[in-house]
């Protein structure tokens, strides 16, 4: 590696964390497009007159074209690289997320959620081979955490927003018709392109990027060297080390979706709280669930800085987060507002420390270079349990009348039977030998 091809390095730097600032504000954006929908869903049915099913079969379209977009934009990210592959994810779902302003009808909200869908796929996928790029094993837990700690600011802000925002926009005309909740989606689009500029401003690899010096590239470069031959997509079907994430994402992405889409609808009908009164309870949730975020991050390296194995401290940091996940249930059933939220946040934070780990486990256990295409994968199959769950939710709220105790108890014992999976699967959390020919 030739380290020294550009002459002006700094003696010293930290640049890869702000790499992963522009990682934490990108997943922010991301958040504010796809939440703006579910904060302003109650009103929104009260013009457009669609049933619950219909709103949980809308959001089934955006899981399901969300989940083959992971797809597609892991392996897009793979091989047209982080800098053009990023660009182009975001300014395709900064455009379907304006698209929601110019709707309609209930038809429209259908064909704008799953362009949105099709497009927000690219984020993951990109912000985990960031890391992988850019921060050493022991550090990557922790950088998935604070830029995943973005989908909790960006699930705070949005409802404060819609609160007091909505309001004052529709008290502007324009072209002889209201902003109002039109001029909420449009203005996601000014965070994206803000973004898109200031990502082609200041990334480029570790080795390109004239803000890293030796000593930090030292520090990014410290994992042993790996191969460059390309992998065939459909050979990553054959490790178990595969399953094993696309199992810790599969079983427990539907439960985060359920609080961000969920969360509005349910304080709305099971405690008749408003815009204004349920934006303090759904911001709490996302402020207390970023400490979750950042915090699972930070346990499971330090458990690696004090000698523990990556094995050990993934797994006793998710065992950890699956037990704090399993009152939950009790939300459906107190009769106290607060209690719920609490019960909630809880839930929601051990969600989002969990995520940072299951997340690490694809850099954990494959090359760098196949990391996009495996978390792709893991957030298809992620994507999917939501589909499934989505329609769940749907049908129960359908036939019983707002029976949320069915709903809350699945995310109770899923976590739990998810980690028991993954350590059979993958015991020693050992690397998928990817560079040598696979054994029967």
């Amino acid at each position: 590696m030739q380290s020294d091809t550009i002459p002006d390095r700094p003696r010293a730097s930290s640049y890869r964390w702000v790499i992963c600032a522009l990682l934490f504000w990108v997943t922010t954006a991301n958040y504010i497009d796809r939440s703006v929908f579910g904060n302003l869903a109650p009103e929104l049915q009260k013009v457009f007159h669609w049933t619950d099913q219909q709103y949980w079969y809308m959001t089934m379209c955006f899981q399901a074209a969300y989940a083959v977009s992971m797809l597609g934009w892991g392996r897009i990210v793979d091989g047209l690289g982080l800098r053009w592959g990023f660009v182009l994810a975001v300014a395709f779902w900064g455009l379907a997320s304006m698209g929601h302003a110019f709707v309609t009808g209930l038809a429209g909200f259908f064909l704008v959620r799953i362009l949105l869908g099709m497009s927000e796929g690219g984020n993951f996928p990109a912000a985990i081979k960031t890391v992988a790029e850019w921060f050493p094993k022991r550090e990557r837990a922790l950088a998935t955490g604070l830029f995943n700690s973005g989908t909790n600011i960006g699930g705070t802000v949005v409802p404060i927003a819609v609160a007091f925002l909505v309001p004052i926009l529709a008290k502007i005309h324009i072209a002889g018709h209201t902003l109002g909740w039109r001029g909420a989606f449009l203005f996601t689009g000014l965070i994206d392109l803000a973004w898109i500029i200031a990502w082609l401003s200041w990334y480029r690899r570790p080795l390109d990027n004239p803000h890293v010096s030796l000593d930090e590239l030292a520090i990014i470069n410290s994992e042993p060297p790996e191969a460059t031959t390309k992998i065939a997509w459909s050979r990553l079907f054959g490790y178990r080390q595969t399953w094993a994430f696309a199992i810790a994402k599969s079983m427990t992405d539907c439960m985060w979706w359920f609080y961000l889409f969920g969360a509005p609808p349910f304080f709305a009908e099971r405690f008749h709280l408003d815009a204004k009164q349920r934006a303090l309870p759904v911001s709490i949730i996302y402020i207390v669930a970023s400490i979750g975020s950042i915090g699972g991050g930070w346990l499971a390296g330090r458990f690696m800085k004090n000698g523990w194995s990556v094995n050990r401290a993934r797994k006793v940091t998710m065992l950890l987060c699956a037990v704090c996940v399993v009152p939950v249930f009790y939300a459906a059933l107190t009769t106290s507002v607060w209690v719920a939220v609490g019960l909630i946040t809880l839930a929601a934070s051990a969600h989002q420390a969990w995520s940072a780990n299951a997340f690490s486990l694809a850099g954990d256990m494959f090359p760098r270079r196949v990391v996009g295409s495996v978390t792709g994968l893991g957030g298809f199959l992620g994507a999917s349990g939501g589909i499934f769950f989505s329609y769940y939710v749907g049908q129960i709220l359908g036939a019983k009348g707002g029976a949320y105790f069915w709903i809350f108890l699945a995310p109770s014992v899923a976590y739990l039977f998810s980690l028991l999976i993954v350590h059979l699967l993958v015991p020693r959390l050992e690397p998928a030998k990817i560079d040598v020919p696979q054994t029967a």
